[in-house]
């Protein structure tokens, strides 16, 4: 019997993964060089964020490769947009391949001719065609361009005569939903009969998936078609992998040791998780890796995860989907609910926005932050609504410049609480050590609304530093910096410390 390879990481052994976790390293990288596309596939989990933003040179996307190459990846993956629509497609898989390290490449099958298709041969570029079904309407229709069957098909033609599997490996990706679910099966055996690898994946959803909910399907049927293909690659290909989603055969834990770095140099934990934790133009990658909170908590995930996944049999190989847990419930640290597991355990998975009352110390009547309402890389956003019972209100009804200190205070309580909120994890004792540059800018009353956004723009263990902004709809009404201690069973409160922190 042999053991099913796994789409991601199938390739590193647990050793590598789990050293390259713990380094701050990187074992294969995703990244798109384009964004445009010539299909407008109804579940595409592409977000329009372009906002006149420019995409990356070529140069700019050599040195990356270079970065994450130094970093120890072995492997990249690229995706889009339609790679295949970019211009200089060929160049790129010529100068990883110099690189020494490997590439596959995913294509909804534009501009592959036979020519094209025997080039990525013979770089030994694994391609991963982009197919749904057998149906040509359903395939055009989850396409969103009549046509996309045939071209997909002519693609997949042509690199067979060119030589795919058999001299290169290459693949087949599939999206799970309503539409197609009778005939995943049949696809299945059709797919391992010919060699080529299946990559049958539930959405994410997030983009358009988001505003298709006719593409839903239960988990529990899910389930029951991971665990049906589980036997037949069993009993008819020896192939032997426990059923996990979201990936069919596979398992995704490519935040131990891989990142994503889209077409405008944002770099990603994942395409699912849609949390730009920095950027290339602005550090190096291993900065941004190393000093990223989003990638530490998930590459701690054992410690950090939350809610039913954190107390799953399975997590020491499996902890779902972090991008569908993320789009879902605002926390890539959530449990997934779309896992069949969590089916009849919805209610202990925790959504933003949440009550700060679960999250800070305060209690009544000094709580003033309402509402957490986002958390990103170092920051967040949460809400006050501001009573007539409130300590913090004048005798004209307005609200006490003192207590700005202490809204940005509770923000970032807030924010820090909230890692621990479901995960059995102690509650996060602080202090607010002082405020420098306040600035009061406008005012705010009983009734008004406010939304408060943090950021962490340092730290030294459990010190840091706190930008803070106020608003009162879109005008700005405070802001200042203020310096906060959290504490971290990892850190002492050294003098020393502290005293650096507080220059």
């Amino acid at each position: 019997m042999i053991c099913q390879k796994r789409i991601f990481g199938a390739e590193f052994s647990k050793k590598e993964i789990q050293e390259t976790a713990g380094s701050h390293g990187l074992l294969s990288m995703e990244i798109e060089f384009n964004r445009n596309c010539n299909f407008n596939c109804i579940y595409c989990y592409v977000q329009d964020d372009s906002h006149n933003r420019k995409e990356l040179s070529r140069e700019e996307a050599r040195d990356v490769i270079v970065q994450a190459r130094e970093l120890g990846a072995q492997k990249l993956i690229v995706l889009g947009g339609e790679p295949m629509l970019y211009p200089h497609i060929m160049e790129m898989v010529g100068f990883v391949r110099e690189q020494g390290m490997e590439i596959e490449l995913f294509t909804n099958g534009a501009n592959i001719s036979e020519e094209v298709a025997k080039k990525l041969c013979d770089n030994g570029v694994v391609v991963v065609l982009k197919m749904n079904t057998a149906d040509e309407k359903l395939q055009d229709m989850l396409s969103g361009r009549k046509g996309a069957y045939k071209n997909i098909h002519n693609a997949l033609e042509n690199l067979k005569k060119a030589g795919y599997p058999e001299k290169t490996q290459m693949g087949i990706s599939t999206i799970i939903c309503s539409q197609n679910f009778d005939e995943l099966i049949d696809m299945w055996v059709w797919l391992r009969d010919q060699k080529i690898n299946p990559y049958f994946e539930m959405i994410t959803p997030q983009g358009n998936a988001r505003e298709n909910g006719m593409l839903e399907i239960d988990s529990l049927r899910v389930k029951e078609l991971f665990e049906q293909i589980s036997q037949i690659d069993s009993e008819k290909y020896g192939y032997n992998w426990k059923p996990q989603p979201p990936l069919v055969g596979g398992q995704c834990l490519r935040h131990q040791f891989s990142c994503a770095v889209n077409a405008y140099g944002d770099v990603l934990p994942c395409i699912g998780v849609t949390i730009p934790v920095g950027n290339i133009r602005e550090a190096k990658l291993a900065n941004i890796l190393k000093d990223s909170e989003v990638i530490e908590g998930l590459r701690n995930y054992k410690k950090t995860i939350k809610g039913p996944c954190s107390k799953c049999e399975s997590r020491d190989e499996c902890y779902g989907c972090r991008g569908a847990a993320y789009q879902m419930t605002g926390d890539y640290l959530s449990s997934d609910p779309t896992c069949w597991k969590n089916a009849d355990r919805q209610n202990e998975i925790v959504s933003l926005p949440v009550k700060t009352d679960r999250l800070v110390p305060h209690g009544e009547p000094m709580r003033v932050v309402d509402r957490l309402i986002e958390v990103k890389e170092r920051q967040s956003l949460s809400e006050v609504e501001i009573s007539d019972d409130s300590i913090f209100i004048g005798e004209d009804g307005k609200l006490n410049e003192v207590s700005y200190p202490e809204i940005f205070s509770q923000a970032i309580a807030a924010q820090d609480g909230f890692k621990n909120l479901g995960n059995g994890g102690p509650g996060i004792e602080g202090l607010l050590l002082g405020i420098k540059n306040l600035e009061i800018l406008g005012s705010a009353g009983v009734g008004d609304k406010l939304h408060v956004s943090v950021y962490k723009t340092a730290r030294l263990g459990g010190f840091g530093i706190i930008q803070g902004e106020i608003f009162k709809g879109e005008d700005l009404i405070a802001r200042g910096e203020i310096k906060v201690w959290h504490k971290d069973k990892d850190t002492g409160a050294a003098a020393g410390i502290t005293e650096k922190i507080l220059q």
